[in-house]
């Protein structure tokens, strides 16, 4: 008897996590806002990201950038279509170009304590700050 609630148990456990998993909670609009790769690059400037209504635009550390964007508050979803940019001469281009790469793939977000940060479904991408 004591084997069949436990495993009861557990049966109720895992169903209630898996259930969680699936929803997406709402997030924090990121709209009109620019912002900042929080983390370390190398590079003459800092990547920058600004979401517009159904598009993104930025600086990605040498080149200007933009894309068209899905960026839905509902669902936490982050989608953009390829990415177009500017084509100076920088030192170090295969790092921007490793970030536009990330920013294509990234397909969710979420806001945390001031910092947007961009997920391939659960693997953190990129960070950035207001």
């Amino acid at each position: 008897m004591k084997n069949i609630v436990l495993a009861l148990f557990a049966l109720i456990v895992v169903a209630s996590c898996a259930s969680q998993m699936g929803k997406s909670s709402k997030q924090e609009v990121v709209t009109n806002t620019q912002w900042t790769l929080a983390d370390q690059v190398s590079g003459s400037k800092i990547p920058t990201l600004n979401i517009e209504d159904k598009r993104i635009s930025g600086n990605g550390g040498c080149n200007n950038f933009f894309a068209e964007a899905t960026v839905d508050a509902k669902t936490g979803t982050f989608l953009i279509g390829n990415v177009g940019s500017t084509k100076m001469a920088c030192n170090d281009l295969k790092t921007e170009q490793n970030f536009f790469n990330l920013l294509e793939q990234a397909n969710k977000y979420t806001v945390k304590d001031g910092y947007l940060e961009l997920y391939k479904d659960n693997l953190l991408l990129l960070r950035f700050k207001k």
